[in-house]
């Protein structure tokens, strides 16, 4: 991963543990190479061991982030993972809750066995990483957990039915879970992308039709990158967004047309 993209620096994140999943590629590499440039103690995990092992080693030794391959459907594996990070990072004070997979499909050809799968790998681990980390968060002093939604559940994108399932309910249960564990001093926030330009992205659905079709819709006229989201997860996960907890928050350049979720 380059790093010629330069975040903000926020003294509270130098050397705060962080945890990312779904970290190797796409708006994950970027979270991670962003946290990496604040000198956190990053870990991630991902499905895809070649790329989270390739962008491990474009780091000098002293900043490697600690990878672990992982399906996060597998919420036993996801709690053995997340605890060989805190035992190489230290208590994980910032989680991000990322993973997901936008695969498009027709309500007719919907099986039950294929909504299970694409809730669990969208939704259901957000829950379960986050149990499993409050304690040492909490133990620790409190910190930030912020959930990657996405703004296709209120535009109503068809053939997606199972993802925005999954991403609505990422914006109830960031509030949820906000209220539940306010009085430990974690703060839970989701981000909800927009049309983001990732490599899944471009190998899949990206040509000129659809970029003009995005930035027609969009208030402001560029395509959203990785790196916009990681800014504002960087905010979310510092000290500087302290009184910040519950909210959903939406980086789309004005696509979704709205500033109120929820």
């Amino acid at each position: 991963m380059s790093t010629t993209r330069q975040y903000t620096l926020y003294p509270s994140l130098h050397h705060k543990a962080v945890f990312v999943s779904g970290g190797a590629s796409g708006i994950g590499a970027a979270l991670v190479d962003a946290f990496v440039q604040q000198g956190a103690r990053v870990a991630f995990c991902d499905i895809d061991e070649a790329a989270g092992t390739a962008l491990c080693e474009t780091y000098p030794a002293e900043r490697r982030p600690f990878f672990s391959r992982c399906d996060v459907r597998d919420v036993a594996a996801l709690h053995q993972v997340l605890d060989r990070a805190a035992d190489v990072t230290g208590p994980i004070r910032v989680l991000v809750n990322n993973a997901a997979r936008d695969d498009r499909h027709a309500l007719a050809d919907l099986s039950e066995a294929r909504w299970n799968d694409l809730l669990a790998v969208n939704l259901t681990h957000h829950v379960f990483a986050t149990q499993r980390v409050v304690p040492g968060m909490a133990g620790a002093g409190g910190g930030a957990i912020i959930n990657l939604g996405s703004i296709s559940w209120l535009r109503g994108r068809p053939n997606l039915i199972a993802y925005t399932a999954s991403k609505a309910a990422i914006s109830g249960i960031t509030r949820t879970l906000a209220r539940e564990l306010g009085e430990l001093d974690i703060r839970v926030n989701a981000v909800l992308p927009g049309a983001v330009v990732t490599e899944r992205q471009q190998r899949l659905w990206r040509d000129a039709a659809a970029d003009e079709s995005f930035i027609d819709s969009q208030c402001l006229k560029f395509r959203v990158e990785p790196h916009h989201v990681a800014s504002m997860v960087l905010f979310l996960a510092s000290e500087e967004s302290a009184a910040i907890t519950g909210q959903n928050l939406l980086v789309d350049a004005g696509l979704a047309q709205t500033s109120v979720v929820g």
